[in-house]
């Protein structure tokens, strides 16, 4: 608490004194009161010469009073506070009446100070009398009280949250910073005394109601997040902080707004990468797994954990832990750095054949495999592998090269044959012979057409007939004789040195001729085609092609072509088979179209390649031994009542085109007709 001021010209006895006087005489009454006064007391001549000073100005100003007083009071003051004083008391001098005003007094080398001076003029004793208060804590503290508004204030207009400040007992806005006013879309004046559901940010006033009750209880209330409607009808989310503090003595409420639109939909788009990134990896058609930043494995998808089934546990366990259970000591570490150096780098890897002896399993294992950097849905980089076990299908190619070789030799040795049989059958022969195979050529000249489209439809039954004769019994005695195997082998425990040994290559060799038959049971007949239908059929055929590179096989169909009959169903698919295996022997072509389409005839057949040229009509004609089937193709497609015809010019590649209507024209002559 400030001390009371003593106004000079009511202290008692005082007296006029002399330039030089400091002090009171002690004699005179009062002087106690003056020299003793808790309060700064100066007596200045009109001049601004200080006559007296008490204790408390000697403790003011810092310095004893013999040292400052006859001398003039502004030399006490900072230069900025002389001119102010001196009409500060020239003011007083002329006014007679008490004034006040506030200096900086700075002298003797201490601190500066502020002061807040009263000052009363007696002009009977052609003195003033001044009362000095000093000011400087208060100062200072309303300085920073100063300093700290303007902060607060520039903070307040600049944040990039919206504030709102209110009145608890009236739950109304009273002041709200730029922007809120642009998060809202309200104007400054339009938010003033609105309560908070009037501006969208809550649903009700009863929801407005229970805000306040819940702050006055607990000081603070926090939402997470809150659907906010702006003035322009844009919805927003937003997360609200409201605090109960006193300010002055007075209760305020102040509400930190922050906009989180953007944010929620940023973890809303994380959350559907992550579940779409998931959702790739475990539907992805080969085996694929994910490595994180930290080499540790992530993620891995149905067909991959296969390979990795006797790792326990799996997920997020060190890859390099995992490749040196699966694989050799050398393998596992070539494996791991380069996946490593993928995973640093970027640059991708890619191997289109890797093969070794597994270590958990104690078989050799054959893989297409390839790495790709990517980036996770959290952002950070990662290693995608995709593989596939093409152990079985190496084998099979290096069964299908065997036969192959085995094909080929006995096709050798069968023209031998024949060209001895054809030599013998010449030296035997008798011109009687001759004459007679002459005539009968004649004779049967005129039906050979006939016995052509029988020939192929006998075809077509045999082949039928030796699918289902080596499906029905030499598949099933192959696998009798398999499972014999294995009752022999389990019961040649006893001494398995010898007769495991004995036994196993047989057993191969039996499998492994299961799998030839069954192979030629397909191309027989594909049983696809009578069960499934003819587009299923071709398009299983054409998958099945070996791929050449640059090679590109296009195949479209209308669902229309199942309505055909099974006879034409065959007919297309022997035709769009031999058509492939000719362009894949002798066109050379990088593109080609199949397409089946309906058309007003019935369904149309084109078989189109942009590879070389080659003479029809030569390769038509019964001079040319190798006439690619082309004779075969037409019998086959005019047998069913169609149209069949090929095109082939350079420059333009080859077409085959078969037209087959939905029903033979004798039928079509039988059925009834609408009325």
């Amino acid at each position: 608490m400030r001390p009371p001021v003593a106004v000079p010209g009511l202290i008692p006895g005082t007296a006029r004194a002399g330039p030089s006087a400091s002090v009171r005489d002690p004699a005179e009454p009062g002087a106690d009161l003056f020299e003793f006064a808790p309060v700064s007391y100066v007596t200045l001549s009109f001049s601004g010469q200080v006559r007296r000073a008490n204790l408390a100005s000697e403790a003011l100003v810092g310095a004893a009073r013999a040292e400052w007083v006859s001398q003039q009071f502004v030399n006490l003051l900072a230069p900025a506070s002389r001119l102010p004083f001196l009409a500060f008391l020239e003011g007083a001098v002329a006014g007679g009446i008490l004034v006040t005003d506030q200096f900086e007094l700075r002298a003797f080398g201490r601190p500066a100070r502020i002061i807040r001076c009263k000052v009363q003029s007696s002009p009977a004793d052609l003195e003033c009398r001044m009362v000095m208060v000093d000011r400087t804590d208060e100062a200072q503290a309303e300085e920073a009280l100063r300093v700290s508004e303007v902060r607060y204030r520039r903070l307040f207009e600049a944040a990039h949250d919206g504030v709102l400040l209110m009145d608890p007992a009236t739950r109304k806005i009273t002041d709200a910073n730029p922007f809120m006013t642009r998060l809202l879309g309200y104007g400054f004046d339009e938010l003033l005394g609105k309560e908070l559901f009037e501006i969208g940010l809550l649903k009700d006033e009863a929801a407005s109601q229970e805000m306040f009750r819940k702050l006055k209880r607990t000081r603070q209330v926090r939402y997470e997040n809150l659907p906010l409607e702006s003035r322009g009808g844009r919805h927003q989310e937003v997360e609200v902080v409201a605090n109960l503090y006193i300010e002055g003595g007075v209760p305020v409420i102040q509400c930190n707004i922050r906009d989180i639109t953007a944010r929620k939909e940023a973890e809303r788009a994380l959350q559907r990468n992550e579940v779409l990134f998931r959702t790739l990896v475990a539907q992805a058609p080969v085996g694929m797994y994910v490595l994180n930043s930290a080499f540790r494995l992530q993620q891995i998808n149905p067909l991959a954990q296969k390979v990795f089934g006797s790792i326990h546990p799996l997920i997020g366990r060190d890859f390099d832990e995992i490749v040196h259970v699966l694989w050799p000591d050398k393998i596992a570490k070539r494996l791991a750095a380069i996946f490593r150096h993928t995973l640093a780098t970027g640059e991708p890897y890619k191997s289109l054949s890797f093969a070794g002896r597994r270590r958990d399993l104690g078989v050799r294992q054959d893989y297409e495999w390839q790495l790709q950097r990517v980036t996770m849905p959290a952002g950070e980089f990662g290693v995608v592998c995709y593989f596939n076990d093409v152990t079985e299908r190496n084998e099979a190619d290096r069964a299908q090269r065997r036969l192959d070789l085995m094909t080929v030799c006995n096709q050798k040795l069968k023209r031998e044959i024949a060209k001895r049989l054809v030599v013998e059958l010449s030296l035997r022969s008798s011109e009687r012979t001759a004459q007679r195979l002459l005539a009968k050529a004649q004779r049967l000249q005129t039906s050979l057409r006939e016995i052509s489209h029988r020939m192929v439809m006998s075809e077509e039954h045999l082949r039928l007939a030796i699918s289902r004769e080596l499906h029905e019994e030499i598949s099933q005695l192959l696998i009798g004789i398999l499972v014999q195997l294995s009752i022999f082998t389990r019961a040649a425990t006893v001494n398995p040195s010898g007769i495991r040994a004995a036994v196993a290559p047989l057993r191969r060799q039996v499998a492994r001729s299961v799998r030839v038959v069954h192979r030629f049971v397909r191309e027989l007949r594909p049983a696809m085609l009578d069960d499934l239908g003819l587009i299923p059929a071709i398009r299983a055929y054409i998958d099945k092609m070996p791929k050449r590179k640059g090679r590109v096989i296009a195949f479209t169909a209308q669902a229309s072509v199942e309505a055909l009959d099974g006879e034409r169903k065959m007919v297309l698919f022997r035709v769009v088979k031999e058509a492939l295996m000719n362009m894949s022997k002798h066109s050379r072509a990088r593109t080609t179209n199949v397409a089946l389409s309906k058309v007003r005839s019935g369904i149309r057949l084109e078989v189109v390649d942009d590879g070389r040229a080659f003479d029809v009509a030569r390769l038509s004609s019964p001079q040319w031994k190798q006439r690619l089937g082309l004779i075969g193709l037409r019998e086959r497609v005019e047998m069913v009542g169609g149209r069949f015809a090929v095109v082939s010019s350079p420059g333009h590649g080859t077409t085959v085109r078969a037209d087959l209507p939905f029903l033979h024209p004798v039928s079509r002559l039988l059925r009834p007709k609408h009325s």
